[in-house]
């Protein structure tokens, strides 16, 4: 799953430092990392792990539906990562992110960063361990 697959790590970065929403799609996982950076003086940035959307009119609907005290944002981000999780820390992207909210003063969006990243790490290797048993998958050859 980490092959020679071909990303703009620069082009993301950029993304990183400047969308107000990160929507990092996870296609083994069926999963989405979502961050929402903007924040106001009650209300935090976030960051949590969700259901993968299918465009992105729906992921803006779930995310007005999570954060209602915000407009439509200018600015969202889609990063497909079809590679392994901890991919995601050696490149250094999601030290990156984890900059992003400590320069910010957002020490509890650091924490629910890790949370989300630890969450994610389980939930590969639980999909990892099934693949391997052959549990919800099918083979495609037979003997």
């Amino acid at each position: 799953m980490d092959g020679d697959l071909r990303i703009n790590l620069e082009d993301m970065a950029r993304h990183l430092d400047s969308a107000e929403v990160i929507s990092i799609y996870l296609p083994f996982l069926r999963r989405t990392i979502l961050i929402d950076a903007r924040f106001t003086d009650n209300v935090p940035p976030m960051v949590r792990l969700v259901a993968m959307a299918v465009s992105v009119e729906e992921r803006t609907r779930v995310l007005r539906r999570l954060r209602p005290e915000f407009p439509k944002p200018k600015t969202i981000a889609v990063l497909p990562w079809p590679r392994y999780v901890e991919s995601l820390i050696y490149l250094g992207l999601w030290p990156k992110i984890l900059q992003r909210f400590a320069e910010s003063g957002h020490k509890e969006t650091v924490r629910a960063c890790s949370r989300v990243i630890e969450r994610v790490q389980r939930l590969e290797a639980d999909e990892l361990a099934a693949v391997i048993k052959g549990e919800n998958y099918h083979t495609m050859w037979s003997r």
